[in-house]
């Protein structure tokens, strides 16, 4: 009786609710508190890491998988619940057919439940159109920051992390199209306006980066990214079979079979050192982006089954097992050379812009402000633009419970910049 028991335990309920979505669960039904922990994994796109898996199943603490996708079906929940000997509650995946699927209650209650949210892979304009500017954005960003679980998503999944992404929303683009033609109309951005996901604010992340090769596409990315907005870009990138996970002090640990096979993952930045624009960023003209043939810095890790290489995106600067290269491209043709480190470390304040996130939104007695910056000053200001006295605590806390209910400013300020958020209290 007890075998029959756990064969029905065991075997993953499928649920269609009115073509809006489907949902499969394996495992428990009961929602269960854990003591989860924060983390991201990045994954490169081909077949799933196993030990970077184990890495994010861990981090749930025994608790609830979600994974979220747009098309396809069931493929994760064994995988997750049985086949990587990490003990979970539950597998649940839902495929989301439209916007009033991606924002029903009992979608939006289980991801708010979760421990854990994956996302699959498929066609990230479908994230981007289902999953944005609605209420179950809203859902996954207190889940990042405020609940603080464990997120990470492989190909199109990894490409909608960054806080600066591909949109896809007119197809794919190659390297060819792009360093062509900077503005060419599949180069479709999107920046600060979906997903806040900790060390990734300025961050644009690309998939499958052995096959094909998209590190000219990647470097077009970030060009547009310094041209469009004046902000120092950066970027991470995985090869097929690679996956990065970072850990909640910024070390990025890179899982994958080196040296049986070339995986490697890819931490790129814009030189902090001189004038370091495009020389060339215009639309319907060839890319150059050369400074010297150091356009780019980028830290080339190779992965292993252990996940011992790591590279730091807390300060962009410290890592181990490594090598240093540039990337520079000359009239639409991208090229790399070696190099060494460039000294480009975050303490000098150049991630200013982008660095900050304030968290949560609507707020009730605390508002939370996470970020790189290491001297800032707050602001916060009323509907009526009188300015609030507060004062943050040492980990960023603010204390907001003499503030009645209402909209407010809150900026943060530093020597050569400032951010503004508007936020609401209940």
């Amino acid at each position: 009786m007890k075998k029959i028991t756990l064969l029905l335990f065991t075997l993953t309920l499928q649920f269609a609710f009115a073509q809006n979505y489907t949902e499969y669960l394996t495992g428990s039904a009961t929602d269960v508190t854990t003591n989860h922990q924060p983390g991201v994994c990045l994954m490169g796109g081909a077949s799933e890491k196993d030990q970077a898996m184990v890495w994010f199943l861990n981090k749930a603490d025994g608790g609830d998988v979600v994974v979220l996708r747009a098309s396809g079906s069931n493929g994760y929940n064994n995988y997750f619940y049985s086949q990587l000997g990490v003990t979970v509650n539950s597998v649940r995946t839902f495929v989301i057919d439209n916007v009033a699927g991606a924002t029903d209650p009992y979608v939006l209650q289980s991801v708010a439940n979760a421990e854990a949210i994956w996302f699959a892979g498929g066609d990230q304009y479908d994230y981007v159109s289902l999953f944005k500017d609605n209420a179950l954005e809203d859902a996954l960003n207190n889940f990042i920051n405020v609940k603080q679980g464990v997120i990470g998503g492989t190909s199109a999944g990894m490409a909608i992390l960054g806080n600066y992404y591909f949109t896809a929303q007119n197809g794919t683009i190659t390297d060819a199209q792009a360093l062509s033609n900077p503005y060419h109309s599949r180069m479709t951005m999107g920046y600060n306006d979906f997903l806040e996901i900790p060390f990734l604010e300025s961050v644009v992340t690309d998939t499958h980066y052995d096959n094909p090769d998209r590190r000219g596409r990647h470097t077009v990315f970030m060009a547009r990214f310094l041209k469009d907005y004046g902000l120092r870009p950066f970027g991470i990138a995985c090869n097929e079979y690679v996956a990065v996970c970072v850990e909640p002090n910024g070390e990025a640990h890179v899982y994958g079979e080196y040296p049986q096979y070339q995986e490697f993952a890819y931490f790129i930045q814009g030189n902090c050192n001189g004038d370091n624009t495009p020389e060339t960023c215009v639309a319907g003209q060839p890319l150059t982006w050369n400074r010297n043939a150091e356009a780019l810095k980028v830290y080339k890790v190779p992965g292993t089954d252990n996940g011992t290489h790591y590279f730091n995106i807390a300060d962009w600067q410290t890592g181990s097992g490594g090598t240093w290269q540039d990337f520079y491209v000359n009239n639409g043709t991208f090229a790399t050379i070696s190099d060494t480190n460039p000294n480009c470390s975050l303490s000098v304040e150049e991630f200013e812009n982008g660095s900050v996130n304030v968290f949560p939104n609507p707020f009730s007695d605390t508002i939370t402000i996470r970020t790189n910056l290491v001297n800032y000053d707050v602001a916060i200001f009323d509907a009526l633009g009188k300015q609030i006295q507060v004062q943050k605590t040492m980990d960023g806390t603010i204390n907001t419970s003499n503030l009645s209910s209402g909209m407010y400013v809150l900026k943060v300020v530093t020597k050569t910049s400032q951010q503004t958020f508007k936020l609401v209290k209940n």
